[in-house]
C-alpha cells in the first residue's frame, strides 16, 4: 500500500495541498489538515490544479493526500546563489556573501508569511524613492526575472503532467 516517509522527506514536508476525492467525506478531509497541520500549512484546493502546483514544488515520493514539489526550492536556490555571486563580485568574501544571502532570502519569507502580506506589498514598504533596492529591482526587471521564474513554474507544470501520462502508458 503506501511506505513511511523517510527521514529526509519528512523534514522537507512543511506544507501539504490536498484534495478530497468524490469517496472522501467534510470529517476526512478535517483530519488530513489536523494531521499534516502539526507539522506544516494544509491548503485545500481542486485537484485539477496539482500540476500546476507541482511546478512550485516537484513531488515528494510519499502516497498521502499531498502534492509537493521541488521546482520552488530550487528557482530560490539558484536565486540565493546569484545574490551571494553578486556580492562575491562585488568584493565580498564568498562565506560572507552566502550567510547574507541566506539570511536575507530567510527574512523575505518571514517576513511575508509573518505579515501576511502580499510581496508586492512589502516590495513597495521597502523600495524606497531612488533607492538601492529599486535600483537593484530595475536590473532585475531589465533582466526579465519576473517573467523567467513564471515560465519556469509553468514548465515544470507541464512537464509534471508528461510524466503522468508517461506513466499512464
Amino acid at each position: 500500500m503506501g511506505r513511511s516517509l523517510g527521514e529526509d522527506e519528512f523534514e522537507e514536508l512543511r506544507w501539504v495541498v490536498i484534495s478530497l476525492g468524490g469517496a472522501a467525506t467534510e470529517e476526512d478531509g478535517e483530519l488530513i489538515e489536523t494531521l499534516f497541520g502539526a507539522i506544516g500549512e494544509v491548503w485545500r484546493t481542486d485537484e485539477k490544479l496539482f500540476d500546476a502546483i507541482a511546478g512550485l514544488r516537484p513531488p515528494l515520493k510519499c502516497y498521502v493526500l499531498e502534492m509537493c514539489s521541488r521546482s520552488g526550492p530550487v528557482c530560490t536556490s539558484l536565486a540565493m546563489e546569484a545574490l551571494a555571486d553578486g556580492g562575491v563580485a562585488a568584493g565580498v568574501p564568498r562565506d560572507l556573501a552566502m550567510g547574507i544571502a541566506s539570511q536575507t532570502i530567510l527574512g523575505a519569507a518571514s517576513m511575508a508569511v509573518e505579515s501576511g502580506k502580499r510581496p508586492a506589498h512589502l516590495k513597495d514598504e521597502i523600495a524606497g524613492a531612488g533607492g538601492i533596492s529599486i535600483a537593484g529591482i530595475h536590473e532585475l526587471e531589465k533582466g526579465g526575472l519576473r517573467g523567467t521564474l513564471m515560465n519556469a513554474v509553468v514548465a515544470a507544470a507541464k512537464h509534471t503532467q508528461y510524466l503522468f501520462q508517461s506513466q499512464l502508458h
